[in-house]
């Protein structure tokens, strides 16, 4: 018999003090991902119930244009499926996620006539919506984001948000 440890009243089995590996409290359940899926404003827009100017759909991803962009044409890349963070994401996701994020990049720079882009990621600290989303942020030399600063602006009107979601679109088939 395996011995748990020695005291001054001899040696303790092991099997006596054996137990279950306690649960951990914040390790999500499968009625946990299935409720916040189904209450998820991104999983809602994957989904097509919530709209969104969508700028890239597929199996496994959807972009599209940020409510409140850091600047215009400011793009967020999600899984469809309900992933909360980056450590929760699939080796399967991990791969075709950030292919999609270094297109949309290439587009967004493109579609924006942009002089480059600012992609990242929040991890729960900032993360607005609680499903992984890559931010794909348009940037000009001298547009005054500094740091981890995000000031936030708005599109003047619907059709003028549908411009750059058409622009960035044309961008994204120019590389199909």
């Amino acid at each position: 018999m395996a011995t748990a440890y020695r005291s001054t009243r001899g040696e303790v089995p092991a099997a006596r003090y054996a137990r279950a590996a306690p649960l951990d409290p914040r390790a999500p359940t499968a009625d946990d991902a299935a409720m916040a899926a189904t209450s998820c404003t991104f999983c809602a827009i994957a989904r097509g119930e919530i709209d969104a100017p969508i700028v890239h759909a597929d199996d496994l991803t959807v972009a599209f244009l940020d409510h409140r962009p850091v600047f215009k044409g400011h793009t967020l890349l999600i899984p469809r499926a309900h992933v909360e963070t980056f450590g929760d994401l699939t080796d399967e996701l991990l791969e075709p996620v950030f292919s999609r994020a270094r297109t949309l990049a290439r587009a967004v720079e493109r579609g924006c006539g942009a002089d480059g882009t600012f992609v990242a990621m929040n991890n729960r600290i900032s993360q607005s919506v609680p499903h992984l989303h890559v931010h794909v942020v348009p940037r000009r030399r001298k547009d005054g984001l500094r740091g981890f600063f995000w000031p936030r602006t708005t599109y003047a009107s619907p059709s003028e948000m549908a411009e750059y979601a058409d622009a960035i679109r044309a961008a994204i088939s120019q590389d199909a």
